[in-house]
């Protein structure tokens, strides 16, 4: 090939060189290759100003919200005045809490009574028949209540009673009211009365079984030293002492209340002992 034919070559191939452009491959562009990294470098500016203008706003609402407590704090005393009024009516209802709880307190826990049986039914009887208004009729329904003050001379309540036939209920309750009479009385009542009553004077009654034990009274100044239970007093004495706890008044139960027929005739005594 001569000089003339490789210069020619040479011019050939430097045109063709020139003619071609990145539009000659698809998915490349000179436009594409040239704005990409401005764009991705722009994006990230407007993201990071984007974030920092975010930050700014959350800076003023902060503050904002700061400035709207410091002036809420202005308020603050006078809430906290009306907080420390109602602090004093809870102490207020505290001291009523506490005084109810020390009279509660002061009322000594009530023991057991002591209780016995003897087999001298007909000796007691007779005893008893010769006294006035030791022997009565407990009707059908009613309750007989026997009310028993405490004596300054005296230590302990002592009582026996007997029944011709059939048994009869009965309890001990003892009433913390101060006395004002120390005589010994006696109140015959239908339950229905009975039980209003001591709604009335002595809180509430719950009713229960009388085998079991009933008249469970819920009043701070009365409290059941023994429930009413069914006693076989046709078959044997029953007897009891019990020590006073202190100034107040013994109320023994005879319950009739279960019985819709029969009337119960009750041989009973109550006295003292020191």
């Amino acid at each position: 090939m001569t000089a003339m034919e490789r210069l020619e070559s040479t011019s050939e191939l430097q045109s063709r060189l020139s003619s071609l452009s990145f539009s000659s491959f698809p998915g490349i562009t000179s436009k594409q290759c040239t704005s990409r990294p401005p764009d991705r470098l722009q994006n990230t500016s407007l993201s990071e100003g984007f974030t920092q203008s975010k930050n700014q706003a959350d800076m003023d609402e902060s503050k904002e919200g700061s400035g709207q407590l410091c002036k809420g704090n202005k308020e603050a005393p006078a809430e906290l005045a009306l907080g420390e009024g109602g602090k004093e009516d809870d102490s207020t209802g505290s001291c009523q809490v506490s005084a109810e709880m020390k009279d509660a307190a002061q009322m000594p826990p009530l023991q057991p009574p002591i209780t016995w049986t003897s087999a001298a039914l007909k000796e007691l009887k007779a005893k008893l028949r010769t006294e006035k208004d030791s022997v009565v009729t407990v009707y059908r329904g009613d309750i007989m209540t026997v009310h028993v003050p405490t004596l300054p001379e005296a230590k302990k309540v002592c009582w026996e009673f007997a029944t011709d036939g059939y048994d009869i209920g009965f309890g001990i309750y003892f009433d913390w009211t101060p006395v004002t009479n120390r005589s010994i009385t006696v109140h015959i009542s239908e339950s229905s009365d009975d039980e209003d009553e001591e709604e009335e004077l002595e809180g509430p009654v719950s009713n229960g079984d009388i085998e079991k034990g009933s008249k469970s009274q819920a009043n701070s100044n009365l409290a059941e030293i023994m429930p009413v239970y069914r006693q076989d007093s046709h078959l044997s004495v029953h007897g009891g002492s019990h020590n006073f706890p202190g100034e107040g008044t013994y109320l023994l139960k005879f319950d009739n209340s279960y019985s819709l027929w029969r009337n119960k005739t009750l041989y009973y005594r109550v006295y003292y002992s020191a």
